[in-house]
């Protein structure tokens, strides 16, 4: 087992062309965020991932079982093509909002997970092990929660009590890690 997986909590999330900015384009310049104010914004949007009521509270859940809630990236193609407008407020609930950091830059998106350092790491994750942790439908395994448009989620590694053919296996490539930090997840508005 890749230690990632028994870290704590996963938000689990295919990345990919972004308001459009290829994701090698946005790697890069995640890194620069992070050299320039010791934290990255990483936009997204749906409601899977909703900051207030599914981000938070996993994150609060997995760091009060002593865990590091990460996130992890499946690379992939993507045809995200909304205008590349630049976030100017954030905010941890929606109602109060403060000026994006100095340094931080969220461009097409509503929403944004707050992350450490983005390091790259390249493992397989096998989707048959990862469970809904919170939300209406945890429990649920990531095999059948992550169909038709669903791209990202919040989930327990629950590894097989009995080991199932290759061929069974759903498995995903991962190439990007970061911790994700409090607040976790924030709105982001222009």
């Amino acid at each position: 087992m890749n230690e990632v997986l028994g870290a704590g909590g996963l938000i689990f999330m295919k990345v990919g062309l972004h308001a459009q900015e290829t994701i090698e384009d946005i790697i890069a310049r995640k890194q620069k965020e992070y050299d320039q104010a010791g934290s990255i914004f990483w936009g997204y949007g749906g409601s899977t991932c909703h900051p207030v009521s599914m981000v938070q509270p996993f994150g609060k859940q997995v760091e009060a079982a002593g865990g590091q809630l990460l996130i992890v990236m499946n690379k992939m193609n993507s045809m995200h093509a909304a205008p590349p407008e630049v976030a100017k407020e954030y905010s941890d609930d929606g109602v109060d909002w403060k000026p994006v950091p100095k340094g931080i830059e969220v461009r097409g998106s509503r929403f944004a997970l707050v992350l450490d350092e983005l390091r790259i790491d390249e493992f397989e994750v096998d989707l048959g092990e990862l469970e809904v942790g919170i939300g209406p439908s945890r429990g649920r395994k990531a095999t059948d929660y992550m169909r038709f448009q669903v791209d990202k989620g919040c989930f327990n590694y629950v590894p097989r009590e009995n080991p199932i053919a290759p061929e069974e296996r759903v498995v995903k490539e991962i190439g990007l890690v970061a911790r994700v930090k409090a607040p976790y997840a924030v709105f982001v508005r222009n």
